[in-house]
């Protein structure tokens, strides 16, 4: 147990109902200690999470502690990812990923390696939000780990990086990973990249059997930049599902593929409204007078933000004109 010793008056007059038989009377207790914010409280604090008999009482000890970056309060979380309850070592994830400080990344990292798959993916949670340059190390290693969840996670932090040396990697599993949410994870972290090597994982996603991907891939492809992927994303406005033909659509306006002028005017007449919109807005980024004539027809649209969109991309065309 952690040593213990304060001269707080408040606290002292705490300590019966702290060491009480019920449960109930504890976790009470445990929350008037912490509303102290009294860092003497700490070790009472700490001793809850990892050592009282009650699920319910180590869980409010986890989310009590998620204001303090003291490095045994770090410890302690870290510790109770491990716990037997899902309560408590869900709440311990949470008050860690709300952690602020590089000092609290450093006590983190550690546990990048835990034997429990679920202990590692929070760890590489929370170092995420940190944006610790030591966490690339880790990550990267972890995008070889058994548990898909695990490589999720560490995908995030190469993205929140903007890790440059991951590219290659992450390029591999956006094009065999063989979980949908760990491709589309590396797809979104893809767009750090201003380099022409992960177009073709890039473009390669927008045939990926999941929609989800798909959309992910078009959104990519627009912050990327590269005019090449122009003709892979014309394509995809014909992806059966909508979302995805809505990204394409905003990405070639990012682009100013002129191509896809027709594409995206044929757009304006979808039963879907949120289409029609983004087809409008991107036929202004275009500049093309040539899609005046769409666009004027498009004036008198049925739904109130088209015609919205269509006025802002009116707007556009005569003002580069």
């Amino acid at each position: 147990m952690t040593e213990r010793s304060t001269d707080n008056p408040d606290i002292l007059d705490l300590l019966p109902r702290l060491e009480a038989d019920d449960a109930g009377v504890r976790r009470i207790a445990l929350i008037e200690l912490a509303d102290l914010e009294d860092p003497d409280a700490l070790p009472w604090l700490t001793d809850a999470l990892l050592v009282d008999g009650s699920d319910d009482v180590r869980a409010e000890a986890a989310r009590l502690l998620e204001a303090w970056e003291e490095p045994e309060v770090v410890q302690a979380l870290c510790a109770a990812l491990a716990d037997g309850a899902e309560a408590v070592r869900l709440a311990a994830a949470q008050s860690l990923s709300e952690l602020k400080t590089p000092e609290a990344g450093q006590l983190i990292l550690p546990w990048t390696t835990h034997a429990d798959a679920f202990v590692r993916a929070s760890a590489l949670r929370a170092l995420r939000e940190l944006r610790l340059e030591d966490a690339a190390k880790p990550a990267l290693r972890a995008l070889e780990d058994q548990d898909a969840l695990v490589r999720r996670e560490a995908v995030g932090i190469l993205g929140w990086l903007k890790h440059e040396p991951a590219l290659p990697a992450l390029a591999r599993l956006a094009e065999h990973e063989p979980d949908t949410e760990v491709r589309r994870a590396a797809i979104g972290a893809l767009g750090l990249a201003r380099d022409l090597v992960v177009l073709p994982a890039l473009v390669g996603a927008l045939r990926d059997p999941a929609w989800q991907v798909r959309e992910e891939a078009a959104t990519t492809l627009g912050k990327v930049g590269h005019a090449q992927a122009g003709p892979a994303l014309v394509a995809a406005l014909d992806d059966g599902f909508w979302q995805v033909r809505l990204r394409a659509a905003r990405s070639l306006g990012r682009l100013r593929h002129t191509e896809a002028l027709d594409a995206l005017a044929a757009l304006l007449g979808h039963a879907i409204a949120n289409l029609r919109k983004e087809a409008a807005l991107a036929l202004g980024e275009l500049g093309q007078a040539r899609a005046l004539p769409a666009l004027q027809a498009a004036e008198s649209d049925s739904d109130p933000e088209v015609r919205k969109a269509v006025r802002i991309a009116l707007a556009q065309l005569r003002g580069a004109a």
